[in-house]
């Protein structure tokens, strides 16, 4: 599933981070949103939202949502009534965040859809996934004092030095309506996390 994240990078504005792993792109997302903002500003098909929030425009933003700087708002998007995105936020083409729901420091890629009143931190989401209502992709370890965020690679259980990482969601993938992803979660493309279920893969479970 690395690989999948690895070309769609290389086929999009973050092509140039293509050898970075998903903790550290999400961790510098600001300054990396605001460099591809800066990029689109001024162009054609993008309009300067506010300093360092550019929205194509084709895209609809309605009325109550917050764009915090930096964002990137792409082709055809639709950000809801009360949607909150904040801390370096880019969305693909055909992306979704729906009403109430909260995207920080988070890549969308093209046709992923957030439906309402989710939480997503900290993560890469890939093409076509969708996470039903109320579903949370947590991005902080706040039930232990150690907070650094580790992630399972095969059979091994590997201790980043990030305390903030959410998952790592492949493409096409399903998260049911009120689950929860505890951090450090990487998603196979296809998978699918039922409703109301914890998916937690530092436990094992």
């Amino acid at each position: 599933m690395l690989a999948a994240y690895l070309r769609h990078l290389a086929a999009s504005p973050w092509a140039r981070f293509a050898d970075q792993p998903p903790w550290r792109i999400t961790q510098g997302s600001e300054a990396l949103v605001a460099a591809v903002a800066a990029g689109l500003s001024g162009t054609s098909d993008w309009r300067q939202a506010a300093d360092s929030i550019v929205v194509h425009r084709s895209a609809v933003v309605e009325s109550a949502a917050v764009l915090k700087a930096p964002a990137v708002i792409g082709p055809r998007c639709l950000v809801a009534h009360g949607a909150y995105l904040r801390g370096g936020v880019w969305l693909d083409e055909d992306c979704i965040v729906g009403p109430g729901a909260e995207l920080k420091s988070s890549l969308m890629f093209r046709g992923s859809k957030l439906a309402h009143l989710n939480f997503v931190g900290d993560s890469i989401v890939g093409a076509g996934a969708n996470l039903e209502a109320g579903s949370v992709v947590a991005n902080y370890r706040n039930e232990r004092d150690d907070k650094r965020i580790r992630v399972r690679l095969s059979a091994e259980l590997v201790t980043l030095d990030v305390q903030k990482f959410g998952a790592l969601v492949g493409d096409d993938c399903r998260i049911g309506a009120n689950a929860v992803v505890a951090p450090g979660a990487l998603l196979r493309p296809g998978s699918v996390v039922p409703r109301l279920s914890l998916l937690d893969q530092e436990a094992g479970t």
